[in-house]
């Protein structure tokens, strides 16, 4: 398993979160309150990171990972039904992009914080 505290501590926060505020706020309040939450956790995270798509070495757009955890973990949060196969290829993108082995995927939904590990593809 790779980073197993690191992933533990992360989910529970994200049910800290779901427990205390619930799901039905926008994406971007969940995110605060999981920025919170790190911070009070003593957590290194950096929030909105940049991810550059290039073709032959030019850029032609970008798009922000939610969050990187300890320059480990990209940690992608969601507020829909489910996941899509997009909401994993997004990950996997990122992942691919800043060389990380691990990403989360959360989802808050009326039936609870539902979470993914993905893994960095191989290739």
């Amino acid at each position: 398993m790779v980073y197993p505290e690191l992933s533990y501590e992360i989910v529970g926060i994200l049910y800290d979160v779901y427990n205390e505020i619930g799901y039905n706020h926008k994406e971007k309040i969940i995110q605060k309150a999981i920025e919170v939450l790190l911070k009070k956790r003593g957590y290194s995270y950096e929030k909105e990171l940049r991810v550059d798509i290039e073709i032959e070495g030019e850029k032609v757009g970008y798009y922000s990972l939610d969050f990187l955890i300890e320059n480990k973990v990209v940690l992608e949060t969601k507020r829909k039904d489910k996941f899509d196969k997009c909401d994993f290829d997004q990950v996997k993108k990122y992942l691919k992009t800043k060389n990380r082995k691990l990403g989360i995927l959360a989802n808050f939904t009326n039936r609870g914080m539902i979470y993914q590990r993905v893994l960095k593809p191989v290739k």
